[in-house]
């Protein structure tokens, strides 16, 4: 009974309600505009949320205020820091009626002074994860375009079978202005076709990146053979947990090394219910091999993006160690999870990339991993080709409205 409770005091249709009851009592404030606005994703142990912080905090001039769900949730570069400050809500887009009353109270008094808002779309909106906290975004989203701010969610993915109350809450706020910036192709056919408006095609804003790291990339591959090759090899604690997943990184890995590759298990996500790091200790144990070298805490991601520069290939369960990759021009081999891969790699016309993670999914990792290996300096060229335009569509996540109507126009002018 407790539960059902719980859940019905936390149900978005209820807060939406209290929401717009509580937007209407009289100004949130007289003061000016002095800072742009950002809803963080959930963070806390995910290298790919903090990357996307990053990208924004680099692409994005003045004062910032970050809205996140703990203190811990995110990092401030060094470099930010001055400009930035974190506002902690917890009720905002998590939790029932009363912690939720409290923060959208701050919420809107934040609004009342911010120049806009920008939400971290990433996997998080069509309600694969949790609907309820897609659902929340988008209504947060109307509520502040019904206030008058510019809003846009930024770089995300859509699958094919979004949660169907997640579509109406999207709709309802494209209807009000919001400007939906989806993060690859199949993504915006996808939105698209479930009835979302104002969709402007971009791609992720970790392509819009601007700082690598290659200091902690040294030390790690001061410990290599000089001048070696080497493999970036993830396992996701999301599909990653079964024997069967082991054994299988156990034979790539194998193949690697016969191709004549020193291997790094690089954990990419390490927090309760999805974590990295217990797999790839587990593949590193059923190896018994030294010469694989364990990373066993996670990296920032300009580090990230240091050790993937150099890197002959990767193999990941984790998008954003694809994109990190894929942002030097490596060849990403990734097991394709939500429908969110497929669209990213055709920006590369690298499509074959994907690999579902299916019994056999060795097999076909190794198979695909072999045509690389082959001819790997042609993969790189291709990818390297590629790498201006999916750039300058990253930096769309970041136009003014004005500019997203001329890009769209071009891009029409492009398609026929």
């Amino acid at each position: 009974m407790k539960k059902r409770i719980r859940a019905a005091l936390g149900h978005p249709r209820l807060l939406l309600f209290i929401d717009r009851l509580l937007f209407t009592v009289g100004p949130a404030t007289n003061q000016r505009s002095t800072f742009s606005l950002l809803i963080a994703p959930p963070g806390a142990g995910n290298i790919g949320d903090q990357a996307m912080i990053e990208a924004y905090l680099e692409n994005t001039p003045g004062d910032i205020r970050i809205i996140c769900h703990g203190q811990q949730d995110i990092i401030v570069p060094d470099q930010h820091i001055e400009r930035t400050r974190v506002i902690v809500l917890p009720g905002l887009i998590y939790g029932h009626l009363i912690p939720h009353v409290r923060s959208i109270g701050v919420f809107r008094r934040l609004l009342g002074r911010a120049q806009s808002l920008a939400i971290t779309g990433a996997d998080i909106m069509d309600g694969a994860y949790n609907w309820q906290a897609s659902t929340n975004r988008a209504n947060i989203a109307w509520l502040a375009a019904q206030a008058g701010v510019a809003v846009r969610i930024l770089g995300f993915s859509w699958n094919g079978q979004a949660h169907p109350q997640a579509v109406t809450a999207l709709r309802r706020a494209t209807a009000a202005g919001v400007q939906l910036c989806l993060r690859d192709p199949l993504s915006a056919e996808r939105a698209r076709a479930d009835g979302l408006a104002n969709v402007t095609e971009v791609a992720d804003i970790v392509f819009a990146a601007r700082t690598v790291n290659f200091a902690t990339a040294s030390r790690l591959l001061y410990s290599l053979p000089a001048h070696c090759d080497y493999a970036l090899v993830n396992a996701s604690g999301l599909i990653g947990r079964t024997q069967g997943q082991i054994d299988g990184y156990v034979r790539i890995i194998r193949e690697l090394q016969h191709q004549g590759l020193q291997v790094i298990l690089l954990p990419h996500v390490s927090r309760p219910g999805g974590d990295d790091l217990p797999v790839c200790q587990a593949i590193h144990q059923a190896l018994k091999d030294p010469q694989v070298v364990l990373v066993d805490q996670l990296l920032s991601p300009s580090e990230i993006r240091g050790l993937t520069a150099s890197a002959t290939l990767t193999v990941t369960g984790r998008m954003h160690l694809a994109i990190m990759s894929l942002y030097s021009g490596v060849p990403a081999i990734t097991l394709a999870t939500q429908g969110k891969v497929e669209g990213m790699m055709r920006l590369f016309g690298a499509e074959f990339l994907c690999i579902e993670p299916r019994p056999d999914f060795a097999d076909r990792v190794i198979t695909v991993a072999q045509q690389i290996l082959s001819r790997p300096d042609d993969l790189r060229q291709h990818l390297h080709s590629k790498l201006p335009a999916v750039r300058r569509l990253a930096s769309r996540n970041f136009d003014s409205p004005q500019q997203d109507i001329v890009n769209q126009k071009e891009l029409s002018c492009a398609y026929d």
